[in-house]
């Protein structure tokens, strides 16, 4: 269809059958009451002369699950508001709204008209306007950019232009069917309505100017015109004048809708005309001009009078003029959208390898992530970094960790916080516990939790599982670590502010487009990040100057998704693994790699309103390719065991043994086993860490061994049990000569004292100066009293050479241990929803059939009830209520009642009366679907129902 016939629909005159009056725009909300005054569009044919690629039926052709129109005399007429558009609706048409759109559903609302007001309100409308995909919002633009109503051809005109493009008549049927499955479009294909608040929306205006770039309409622009000035501008531009200002505008728009007088038109304009027409053709279409020399337009001195004066352009304020848009359309063949997208973009490859390098890779950073994990926490098992007093990590304290870990501080941020998420790590309020169950009050700092020590018994596959299940649902997200909140405060790791409800969504769909793709193919990044700014378009489509195209939050998380991944072992290479395609639960890739013609990966498309809205299901809330069901915690338990299995034959397996050298160094040839790995972290110092983990024996490792209670005796047993070399003669004497020299001198709590049997020794550390700062006396022959505290006298004589040992008040050793800090038990941080949660079947069920039920009371015929106004609860006298009731129970009739709970709120319902005794009235309930008792003092009035229900 040519724009000239798009544009004539837009001003039938008043009264016509064509359309709603001018001024008496169709009621969206609204119940049976109150017609449009047209009449019924005629049924038609099944055939589509579009290709066949669907059947558009009206919205009541459907397989009965539902309820129809309940008015006889509206029996095949098309629906005239919104509410009649969902009770024409199935059961399952219902729930695909309520999936798609669950903010609806809190709470669930009594009947259907209250759902379609609630679908029409501001907020609701933009989340699911937000949540569509690129060619669905740019079919809700054109549609709000056209007259109202639209047919189906008015709409594919807009969208493809005059010379029509298959990509979008082959994509538009999806489109129009998730606008009209979330209730965003309703009406039959030949009178497409957009829900009012999305057109106020999407409208063009000066403050909202919209995406098409398209202005106001000629009739909007010419609206405050005088009468006169609207004449000058028909003789000028060569049209007979008129009587009135309606037939005047209808006279210029019908120049402007007609392609051969607007090129005649136009072909008598001069090129400077024409540069300014280009200028404001795709938007936006306002622009600045200097005051007129002549108000009367009788001259044509410049290329913008010479526009003005024959209407082309128009005023919008003294000094704005604006493009109308039926030029605008004109100039640009037809097309609403300068590029319509009705295909997402094909994601590229940037290189492919084969699976098996992918899982071994993937396998290998796997290890190297849980290595990391536990060597993080092993660091702060003594208590970490305190807490800062607004929450989260001092930057100082990440740099210390970024350093130990020798990594970035963006990525030691990610490790920190994917322990907090899988509850590995918490705070623990200033009150932690020790390995052996004592307690200590301090001030608030990080350690590990309890789920710690579990974590750790775990085989490396199921504790690499559990990394990776607990990132995958987090909202935790550590990319924003180091940048500012909306008041200009850093955001601190482990802080209260980093939590975003998009992260989940983002990362499973990030991975779900890498499944997609044939085994060991690793995506361009850049395409990724463009089908997902497809699939879920920014507010700002364009990027103002200067600003990176990856600075909406979306795009920040899915760029920092494919970095994480690859650290988690999720990917290997670019690649998604085997291990991670089974815990997405995602199919393998068909050799076609399920691309169409054109190499871009295939949309699922939505059914449309030839299966009825109760089978347009295929597309999600987002309106592009089907978004993940959610899945409950045992899929996704027993999906990560199918992971593990799948993982753990890649990861490598502990040894149980290490090389000693002479250099006083020891070789794992690879990662040990847990006891021998905890054992030999406390007896040697890492030195080095990669394919083979080097520590180094120094006199303060051995003497921190001898210090948790080993022998130089076991010390020499372990070494030799678990080496695959002689033990070297050098480490044998480091271990003889610190454990000859340790715990000869005993320390214990006067403030402090230091006890040898030995007094020589004593008079030698009188003597020495370093001993002056602790300020020591002697109390007895073998004992030193000292004014420090036990601590720092035992750090001050090993800083001396002496290899002193804490004793308790019974006088026996005490053993330290370096792993003893925990906190209280913890539960992993709750991940915060982006907006309600997706309901479940059960509870869609449950919705639909209360909303069936609430409309039924709602919109049952009854016979009028004195004292009773329109839309009134009923109001009768107890005798009354108690003799129509009584009636009712012995007929078995239905009757309309009003009823007030206990908490005063009013209601109305639909009862059945079963026994009328004792002041109450058992009966069965239509609007609950049950049997209820309800005492007769509550229910404000009766009404029977009419003996022809509509």
């Amino acid at each position: 269809m040519g724009t000239g016939e798009l544009d004539r629909e837009a001003h039938v005159p008043a009264g016509t059958s064509e359309g709603t009056p001018a001024g008496q725009p169709a009621r969206e909300a609204g119940g049976t009451a109150g017609a449009s005054g047209r009449p019924p569009t005629a049924a038609r044919p099944p055939a589509d002369a579009r290709g066949g690629a669907v059947t558009r039926t009206t919205p009541a052709a459907e397989d009965g699950t539902g309820a129809p129109p309940r008015t006889a005399d509206r029996a095949g007429a098309p629906p005239r508001t919104l509410a009649e558009a969902l009770r024409g609706r199935g059961d399952r048409g219902l729930a695909a709204l309520l999936r798609a759109r669950p903010d609806l559903l809190n709470p669930v609302p009594n009947d259907l008209t209250q759902l379609a007001t609630r679908a029409g309100t501001r907020a609701s409308v933009v989340r699911a306007l937000e949540r569509l995909d690129r060619f669905a919002q740019q079919t809700a633009q054109a549609l709000a950019v056209a007259v109202e109503p639209t047919s189906y051809e008015t709409l594919l005109a807009l969208l493809s232009g005059d010379d029509g493009d298959p990509a979008v008549e082959r994509a538009l049927p999806r489109a129009l069917g998730v606008l009209r499955e979330q209730a965003l479009v309703w009406g039959d294909d030949d009178r497409l309505r957009l829900v009012r608040t999305a057109r106020e929306l999407l409208a063009p205006s000066p403050q909202h100017p919209s995406p098409t770039g398209l202005g106001p309409t000629v009739a909007e622009t010419t609206s405050g015109m005088s009468p006169g000035r609207l004449q000058e501008i028909l003789a000028t531009a060569g049209l007979p004048t008129t009587h009135d200002p309606v037939s005047a505008v209808a006279s210029l728009t019908s120049l402007f809708t007609d392609r051969e007088r607007m090129t005649a038109l136009l072909d008598t304009a001069p090129a400077e005309a024409l540069a300014v027409l280009d200028r404001l053709v795709w938007g936006p279409p306002y622009g600045t001009v200097a005051p007129p020399g002549d108000a009367s337009g009788g001259t044509d001195s410049t290329p913008v009078q010479w526009l003005r004066d024959r209407g082309l352009l128009l005023p919008s304020s003294p000094r704005t003029v604006v493009l109308p848009r039926e030029v605008a359309l004109h100039l640009r063949g037809g097309r609403a959208h300068r590029e319509p997208e009705p295909v997402p973009p094909e994601i590229r490859l940037a290189a492919e390898h084969r699976p098996q390098i992918v899982d071994s890779t993937a396998a290998g950073q796997a290890y190297t992530a849980l290595a990391t994990v536990e060597e993080l926490l092993k660091g702060w098992q003594t208590g970490g970094p305190a807490v800062l007093r607004a929450g989260g990590l001092s930057v100082r304290d990440l740099k210390r960790t970024a350093a130990a870990l020798d990594v970035s501080e963006q990525i030691a941020a990610f490790w920190l916080e994917l322990a907090y998420a899988a509850g590995l790590l918490a705070s623990d309020g200033g009150w932690g516990t020790s390995r052996t169950g004592t307690a200590a009050g301090d001030e608030e700092r990080f350690a590990p939790t309890p789920a710690y020590d579990a974590w750790l018994d775990l085989p490396a596959a199921s504790r690499w599982t559990a990394l990776a299940t607990a990132w995958l649902t987090a909202t935790r997200t550590s990319g924003l670590v180091g940048g500012q909140d909306a008041k200009g405060r850093t955001l601190a790791a482990l802080g209260p502010d980093l939590d975003r409800g998009a992260a989940p969504e983002v990362r499973h769909r990030v991975l779900t487009l890498l499944a997609g793709l044939p085994w060991g193919a690793a995506p361009d990044p850049a395409s990724v990040l463009a089908r997902l700014r497809w699939e879920r378009p920014v507010r700002t489509p364009v990027p103002a100057a200067g600003t990176p195209e990856t600075s909406d939050l979306r795009s920040r998380i899915a760029t920092w998704t494919l970095t994480e991944a690859e650290l988690l072992g999720l990917t290997g290479r670019g690649a998604l693994s085997t291990a991670a395609r089974t815990l997405l639960a995602a199919p393998a890739p068909s050799a076609t790699a399920d691309r169409d013609r054109s190499g871009a990966d295939v949309i699922p498309h939505a059914p449309d309103s030839t299966d009825g809205p109760d089978t347009a299901q295929g597309a999600a809330a987002g309106g592009g390719p089907a978004q993940p069901a959610p899945h409950g915690h045992a899929d996704l338990a027993s999906r990560a065991a199918l992971a593990a299995g799948v993982i753990a034959p890649l990861l490598p397996e502990p040894v149980d043994h290490v090389l000693l050298q002479a250099d006083l160094t020891a070789v794992a040839p690879g990662p040990l086993e847990r006891p021998l790995a905890e054992a030999l972290g406390v007896l040697a110092d890492v030195e080095s860490k990669g394919g083979a983990t080097v520590y180094r024996f120094t006199p303060a490792s051995v003497r921190r061994a001898l210090d948790a209670g080993q022998a130089a005796a076991d010390l020499h047993a372990f070494l030799a049990k678990h080496s695959r070399t002689p033990v070297p003669q050098p480490l044998s004497y480091l271990i003889d000569d610190v454990a000859r020299k340790h715990g000869h001198l005993r320390i214990g709590a006067a403030s402090a004292y230091v006890r040898c049997d030995d007094d020589a020794l004593l008079d030698e550390i009188l003597a020495d100066r370093r001993s002056q700062g602790l300020r020591m006396r002697r109390l007895a022959p073998t004992v030193l009293a000292a004014q420090a505290d036990p601590t720092t006298l035992l750090e001050g004589l090993r800083a001396m050479g002496y290899a002193p040992a804490a004793e308790s008040a019974e006088g026996d050793v005490l053993i330290t241990r370096a792993d003893a800090h925990r906190t209280p038990h913890r539960t992993p941080p709750v991940p915060v929803p982006d907006g309600p949660p997706v309901p479940d079947a059960t509870l869609l069920g449950a919705a639909v059939k209360a909303i069936r039920a609430g409309d039924l009371a709602a919109t049952a015929v009854r016979k009028p009830a004195p004292h009773t106004g329109a839309g009134e609860l009923p109001r009768t006298t107890p005798a009354e209520t108690l003799a129509t009731v009584q009636a009712a129970a012995l007929t078995g009739s239905a009757i309309w009642i009003g009823y007030v709970n206990a908490d005063g709120a009013a209601s109305q319902r639909v009862i059945a009366p079963v026994r009328v005794e004792g002041g109450f009235v058992t009966a069965y309930d239509h609007t609950a679907d049950e049997v209820r008792t309800y005492p007769l003092h509550r229910i404000t009035g009766v009404a029977e129902l009419a003996d022809e229900p509509a």
